[in-house]
């Protein structure tokens, strides 16, 4: 099982719009940068997707999902109605792909960017030294320190 990191805006998609998908989780889509296309490409089902806020007050982890399939072509692709279409895409050879998750907890106080960086471990992760990127993976060590950060157990539940 492996550990990533997806960014979404909670103005667009929220970790609470996420929860209320319920079991059926949610395509995420739209993904346009092909190194984070080739990231959600690696995932596989059961990794577990750290949910992070960004463009807003206080950017930071907010939850905890799990990927619930894996990698397929992006259908926005070929759809000139969205907003994620892409002319280069055909039938035939779809560029870029999505995974579906599914929402597993939300943390109680979101940890924040400032936080983040603020730990000397996390001074390698991509989220700090790849800012930009929307889907990233998460080291094992990485994860640990988030989770004691966060005061959460691996599957995200608050410890006593």
């Amino acid at each position: 099982m492996a550990v990533w990191l997806l960014k979404t805006e909670p103005g667009e998609f929220s970790i609470d719009d996420l929860a209320e998908r319920g079991s059926d989780g949610e395509p995420w889509n739209g993904i346009r940068n092909y190194q984070a296309r080739n990231f959600l490409r690696e995932m596989q089902v059961g990794d577990l997707v750290l949910i992070y806020h960004s463009a807003c007050a206080t950017p930071g982890i907010v939850g905890l999902a799990e990927v619930i399939r894996d990698a397929y072509p992006d259908p926005d692709a070929l759809n000139p109605e969205s907003r994620y279409f892409d002319p280069k895409s055909h039938a035939d050879n779809i560029r870029w792909s999505l995974i579906d998750v599914r929402f597993l907890q939300k943390y109680s106080a979101p940890l924040s960017l400032k936080a983040i960086k603020a730990e000397p471990s996390l001074g390698e992760m991509k989220l700090v030294n790849s800012s930009r990127l929307s889907v990233s993976p998460v080291t094992e060590a990485e994860y640990q320190t988030l989770c004691s950060l966060l005061h959460v157990d691996a599957m995200g539940n608050a410890l006593d």
